[in-house]
């Protein structure tokens, strides 16, 4: 059976930890080649990993907020592999839980820098590249739950994941006739670097158990499950998918989960 993205090349950003790791290995064992991007010296180790499975990977230092490292992984691609195919922008921050009063203007505009503008600079630097080798390609976008309704972040991390979902949608409009799609991920509660003080504060008060309970499935996800989603986005079993913000939460955006009526019983 053909790999998904056999003789295909891809960029992930936030590829040191997380999603973007998970992502990398998949992607790589599907047959693709990697143009790998993160703040940290971590994406070596990441690059590292895919090598010694038999991949084939290049890792790069960068922010992905910034227009020249955003293009130096485009370029990247192009001159290592000779194409881009897939772009997965999926670097992004927290920004903390600080209050529409609380919060500064700095904390802001860098929450919107790398969260939003970073999306967008994949998708104006990626798309065009792609759109110019006239081979059509997949452009994917972490955005989040807490884009979709509040009640899952902080508000300057809210705000920027809706952009980064309406960004997806003008895309996709802005690219009709190039054969590039741009999709968003909608993750929810997910084991990452990002969330990793949340995970270690609840084992540590061995509340593990809690996570993620308000939820139809009543648990956190793991990066392989939001991987296997990107997957399916950059290759061609997704080729009618345009546009789209894909919840992968467990189900619970399908509510307003405040309280949940089981049958039967009592609210909880």
């Amino acid at each position: 059976m053909s790999k998904a993205l056999e003789g295909k090349t891809a960029i992930i950003t936030g590829a040191g930890s997380g999603i973007g790791r998970a992502a990398a290995l998949l992607f790589a064992a599907e047959g693709a080649a990697l143009v790998l991007g993160d703040k940290t010296a971590a994406v070596h180790d990441t690059a590292a990993s895919v090598q010694q499975a038999g991949g084939t990977a290049t890792a790069l230092q960068i922010d992905a907020g910034v227009e020249a490292d955003v293009a130096r992984l485009v370029a990247a691609a192009t001159s290592n592999y000779g194409r881009l195919d897939v772009a997965f922008a999926n670097a992004g921050i927290s920004g903390g839980m600080a209050g529409v009063f609380d919060a500064t203007v700095e904390l802001w505009n860098e929450v919107l820098r790398i969260n939003l503008i970073g999306p967008w600079l994949m998708v104006k630097h990626a798309g065009k590249a792609m759109a110019d080798a006239g081979r059509g390609g997949s452009i994917i976008c972490t955005a989040s739950v807490a884009g979709i309704r509040s009640g899952a972040g902080g508000p300057a991390y809210s705000a920027s994941k809706a952009g980064v979902i309406n960004l997806v949608k003008v895309s996709a409009q802005q690219l009709c006739e190039t054969n590039v799609r741009v999709n968003a991920i909608c993750p929810g509660l997910t084991e990452t670097g990002m969330t990793r003080p949340t995970f270690d504060y609840a084992k540590d008060k061995g509340v593990t158990h809690k996570l993620g309970r308000l939820n139809p499935l009543r648990r956190a996800a793991q990066p392989e499950e939001l991987a296997q989603v990107a997957l399916f986005l950059a290759s061609a079993q997704s080729s009618y998918v345009n546009g789209q913000a894909i919840a992968v939460d467990g189900g619970l955006s399908s509510s307003h989960p405040v309280t949940r009526q089981l049958t039967g019983q009592t609210a909880v």
